[in-house]
């Protein structure tokens, strides 16, 4: 069962077979880039009703009070309670630096202790919860899985998918998927697209997904004269998604802060795509040199090289080496077989 909380969702659904229910939060966050929802007084039931029922309880995210009530509640009716932490430290560069720090100092720490086993998706989270005090013993690394059946290199999907979108066949595409806020820095790859193209006209952007700063992103554009080399695709659903990561040349990831292990770096590569990416989080753990380039964040000149280098670069013949190697090392099956290891362990 995945209880998860509610916005503009009925209560209760089914995905692939599998219930959910959804509790009623506060989601002010949400409208300012900050996925932080407030479970209500009237989501109690539904958390206690599905942790009693539970065999295993397993929340995603250390600061969250919704992760809160779910250990606490695991604790009263003796059931396992797993913590998996997906990101590190994300910085706002404003207020909400602070506000984020004493929430991992009080929540965040609660939640740490509470776990019987605490998952980290990479090194570098890893080394932010242990700095928070959890304890070695309990934390265990496990990678992010990608779906590498439904992410990888498709025949003919590059020209069909440039076809539909009006984009010439000889251009180079640089795609990002990304929720359009300020620590995904959706800023510096404007930039970067700003100095890329007076250099090579041919390369042009695609970014995927939507958020809170869309507006301002479009405005952008325009004011860039970027709007014939930077394109909005707004929001894809998962069942499209390999279709355009089998678009592109190479993906680019601009994160400024706050990455764990982004599963769009091994959804791209898994579809047979060079990364370039900012140093930031575990990145670097999983990409491999042969088809990846790390840069300082905030950095639009030497992302902008970056792409450059990239857009001159022909990869193809090497798209079917890069899938069967994140096949081997992060296919869902391998997660899935170290995340049943641990439930095991508990149960």
């Amino acid at each position: 069962m995945v209880v998860t909380n509610r916005i503009g969702t009925p209560k209760h659904y089914t995905v692939d077979r599998v219930p959910v229910e959804c509790y009623e939060s506060l989601n002010t966050g949400f409208r300012l880039g900050i996925p932080y929802s407030i479970p209500t007084v009237g989501s109690f039931p539904t958390f206690t009703k599905s942790v009693k029922n539970a065999h295993i309880v397993h929340a995603h995210g250390h600061p969250y009070l919704t992760s809160l009530l779910a250990g606490k509640l695991a604790k009263f009716y003796n059931k396992p309670f797993v913590l998996t932490q997906h990101n590190t430290f994300i910085e706002y560069n404003n207020i909400f630096d602070q506000v984020e720090l004493l929430n991992d100092l009080s929540v965040g720490k609660q939640n740490l202790a509470t776990a019987d086993k605490i998952i980290t998706v990479s090194g570098a989270t890893k080394d932010y919860v242990l700095r928070l005090g959890a304890k070695p013993n309990k934390v265990k690394l496990i990678y992010n899985g990608v779906d590498v059946e439904r992410f990888k290199v498709i025949s003919g999907k590059r020209q069909e998918m440039r076809k539909k979108l009006g984009i010439p066949q000889d251009a180079v595409i640089a795609l990002t998927v990304r929720r359009l806020v300020y620590k995904n820095g959706i800023d510096t790859l404007l930039d970067c697209a700003n100095i890329a193209v007076k250099k090579n006209p041919k390369i042009i952007f695609v970014s995927v997904g939507k958020g809170p700063d869309t507006e301002s992103v479009r405005q952008k554009i325009v004011q860039l004269r970027l709007s014939d080399n930077f394109l909005l695709a707004g929001f894809v659903s998962d069942a499209d998604l390999a279709s355009y990561y089998n678009l592109a040349d190479f993906f680019v990831l601009p994160s400024k802060s706050g990455e764990g292990l982004p599963l769009v770096s091994m959804e791209a590569m898994a579809c047979g795509l060079p990364v370039i990416a900012t140093d930031v989080g575990g990145v670097k753990e999983i990409l491999p040199k042969k088809y990846g380039k790390l840069v300082p964040p905030n950095q639009p000149e030497l992302l902008a090289e970056a792409v450059l280098d990239f857009a001159a670069t022909d990869f193809s013949s090497r798209k079917s080496e890069l899938h069967a190697l994140v096949a081997d090392q992060f296919s869902w099956d391998v997660n899935v077989e170290r995340l049943v290891e641990i439930y095991e362990e508990l149960i």
